[in-house]
């Protein structure tokens, strides 16, 4: 280790990535199914008990980081998420009716949340670049490739409620390595670094260059994203006729594709530029896209992963980097575009049961998808000339 740590902050930083991504990718999946075997929850129940948690999250990912970047501390608030994760674990594991497990998952699953974005944001606070941010990244999106098969693993093996204490310990140490972190940053020399942080409300955030043009083309995208990894098991089983297991093996395939996309557009980046690099992703979605609408075999749908691959990597990559270029403030980027996630979600719902309708089966849904996502590249398009316009942050 040199004199300032660095080294070892560079270790520390995608430890903490992994370990916040397994603990989400323990807990999200099995959310729905925790609450039905555990507290007997009906559907009607485990529905309205996922919106108030995601309402919480949604709330908590604005609050949250927004209130660190006034202090321009994100380590410490990062370590109560830990907190919070463990407490809400503990609470689920240790509840035996649905109205405590659900006022657990609002009050503490909202902050406990948050501590993914609040990692990114401290790196950028600190200095990092593009790559750095990709290749942190890149380390979470492997956890949510670990993740699910090794809760399934533990559940079928010790039962529903052991993934909760998995999740605890996995919080457990994430919370020492975020203290290493902490540590590690007191003990090293002082390097200034100046970062654009405005000290302004939210409103005004928004009101700089083409911000609001550039969230409503993310939500836009993910929600195509979203959407179609809801209606490729459907489009598989119910129009292709195949087992299941293709649609695992494809959306694995995609999946592993993700982490060396994400490490080679963090390399690229600085050269291409990171709107052109967003816009080849989504030119990739919209081939994607428009393969599902004639695919009509396992050969053509295990081929055009690599296309699914490069979108949601450039997407979910450098759609998290450029944000933080154009809002300046690197918690409420990192909560902006966290929630473009989850607003994307919610617009999948109707896109599946549009897309349904078209008279092409479930491909009409991979159809919507793909304008969708023309209409997130057009307004990506125009929110670069308005902040040419406004003189706004440049690409990296």
């Amino acid at each position: 280790m040199t004199a300032n740590g660095l080294p070892s902050v560079r270790l520390l930083v995608p430890a903490s990535a992994l370990l916040w991504g397994l603990q989400f990718a323990f807990l999200n999946p099995a959310i729905g199914i925790i609450l039905v075997t555990l507290y007997d929850a009906t559907p009607g129940e485990v529905g309205l008990a996922l919106a108030a948690y995601n309402v919480s999250g949604f709330v908590s990912t604005l609050v949250v980081p927004t209130r660190a970047d006034r202090s321009g501390e994100y380590l410490v608030p990062m370590l109560w998420c830990g907190v919070f994760t463990v407490a809400l674990t503990t609470a689920l594991a240790l509840s035996t009716s649905l109205p405590p497990a659900v006022l657990a998952l609002v009050a503490l699953g909202g902050p406990a949340g948050v501590g993914i974005g609040l990692l990114f944001a401290h790196q950028r606070s600190a200095g990092a670049g593009v790559r750095e941010v990709m290749r942190t990244r890149a380390v979470f999106s492997f956890s949510w490739v670990a993740g699910p098969p090794l809760a399934a693993f533990l559940m079928g093996l010790l039962g529903n409620r052991s993934v909760l204490w998995a999740i605890a310990g996995v919080a457990l140490l994430g919370m020492m390595v975020t203290g290493a972190m902490i540590r590690e940053r007191a003990r090293a020399t002082p390097v200034p670094i100046t970062v654009d942080v405005p000290n302004d409300r939210l409103v005004d955030a928004f009101r700089r260059g083409g911000v609001p043009l550039l969230i409503l083309a993310l939500v836009l995208l993910m929600a195509a994203g979203s959407a179609s990894v809801s209606a490729l098991p459907l489009l598989v089983t119910q129009q292709l006729g195949l087992d299941v297991i293709w649609s695992g093996l494809a959306l694995g395939v995609a999946a592993a594709l993700e982490i060396p996309v994400l490490l080679a557009l963090g390399r690229v980046a600085a050269r291409y530029g990171q709107r052109r690099l967003i816009a080849g992703g989504c030119a990739a979605g919209v081939a994607y896209f428009a393969t599902m609408t004639v695919c009509s075999g396992p050969v053509l749908l295990i081929a055009a992963q690599p296309f699914n691959a490069f979108f949601v990597s450039a997407v979910s990559g450098l759609g998290l980097t450029l944000v933080q270029d154009v809002v300046g403030r690197p918690g409420l980027a990192s909560a902006l575009f966290m929630n473009t996630t989850r607003i994307g979600a919610i617009i999948a719902g109707p896109v599946l049961a549009i897309g349904g309708i078209r008279g092409q089966g479930y491909g009409g849904v991979f159809a919507a998808c793909a304008d969708l996502v023309i209409l997130g590249l057009a307004m990506l398009v125009l929110e670069r000339s308005r902040s040419r316009a406004r003189a706004a942050p440049t690409d990296a």
